[in-house]
């Protein structure tokens, strides 16, 4: 769900690379699923073309190629390996049959596809919840990265269900009066949807962990990214924001864990707290961004209500947290 006309992305040494389409702002989550079912029934299509070229053909090449890439046609760690044996020997064979002759044609099938959707905040926590929560309860292998600035930046900067507690935005002016949505523990309560709660600014080796185990994981995976953004008016320049995405993580403001569901199967707590306790530089943090400073001159006595009321939040969500990572 991105409002851009192009996508930046590169090719490794083999030329390959991220294949991305844009889909409606509302309809974000169905898309993907749209194009995970129509990935699925492609490799499905493969898979019974194989399973029948098996039957027919005396090719032992191509035969032990095809067997090897059904065995492992869901793994992610062997798909590429596996496919380029087929290719190869689908080059190199004289069998001719229409089996045969679909997978030649279709090769670029062969290899697993990764299916990742993304998209903001005001997406994933508002208007396409539904579609969200819809396409993670179908138990569907798909990844979602969701890059949350905590309001709906592209509009303009409203609130949305992720902004925090005291900041001053477009329909809460006066300070947003309740907390943030806590998306990723209403979704790993499901039991069987991966997430993680990530900051790069903070510790880019957990995205990079948190990225692997979700990709890794067979089911529905979902992360949620802290984004600085100029709408938050950082008084530090949006040339600090990485440095603004660490502070909120060392201020208890943006907790950063992972909560994978296959360590159920090896006995241990699938929560893992991946950040220390809040250091006591909460207020310094909100005064350093005008979305809560404003407040402090537009409504002084609301602001220190909401602001002691946020650190109390903050505090309470953190020991929850705790508990949990210790269960």
């Amino acid at each position: 769900s991105l409002f851009a006309p192009t996508f930046p992305f590169t090719v490794n040494e083999r030329g390959h690379g991220p294949a991305a389409s844009n889909s409606l702002f509302e309809n974000n989550a169905e898309f993907a699923l749209g194009m995970y079912m129509s990935q699925n029934n492609l490799r499905d299509q493969m898979k019974a073309h194989a399973e029948a070229a098996l039957e027919e053909i005396a090719d032992a090449n191509l035969k032990a190629a095809l067997e090897a890439w059904l065995e492992g046609f869901n793994d992610d760690e062997t798909t590429t390996e596996t496919s380029d044996a087929v290719k190869a020997a689908l080059e190199a064979t004289s069998e001719d049959n229409a089996n045969v002759a679909f997978l030649k044609e279709n090769t670029d099938k062969l290899t697993k596809k990764a299916i990742w959707m993304y998209g903001g905040d005001g997406w994933a926590y508002d208007i396409g919840f539904g579609g969200l929560d819809h396409v993670l309860a179908s138990g569907a292998n798909i990844n979602v990265l969701i890059m949350d600035n905590e309001l709906y930046a592209n509009t303009g900067g409203q609130a949305s269900k992720g902004s925090p507690q005291g900041a001053s935005v477009q329909f809460a002016a006066n300070g947003k009066s309740t907390p943030k949505k806590d998306l990723g523990m209403m979704l790993a309560s499901y039991e069987y949807v991966y997430v993680a709660q990530v900051s790069i600014g903070k510790d880019p080796e957990q995205v990079i962990k948190a990225m692997k185990e979700a990709a890794a994981y067979d089911g529905p995976s979902v992360i949620i990214a802290y984004v600085s953004c100029i709408n938050h008016g950082p008084r530090a320049g949006m040339g600090k924001s990485i440095e603004e995405e660490k502070r909120a993580v060392d201020c208890g403001f943006w907790p950063t864990y992972r909560y994978n569901p296959d360590n159920f199967a090896e006995g241990k707590n699938p929560f893992t707290l991946d950040c220390k306790e809040p250091d006591g530089t909460l207020q310094e943090f909100m005064m350093g961004e005008n979305r809560f400073a404003t407040l402090t001159r537009s409504f002084p006595e609301r602001a220190e209500f909401l602001f002691k009321e946020a650190e109390d939040f903050v505090n309470r969500r953190y020991a929850k947290y705790k508990r949990l990572a210790e269960d």
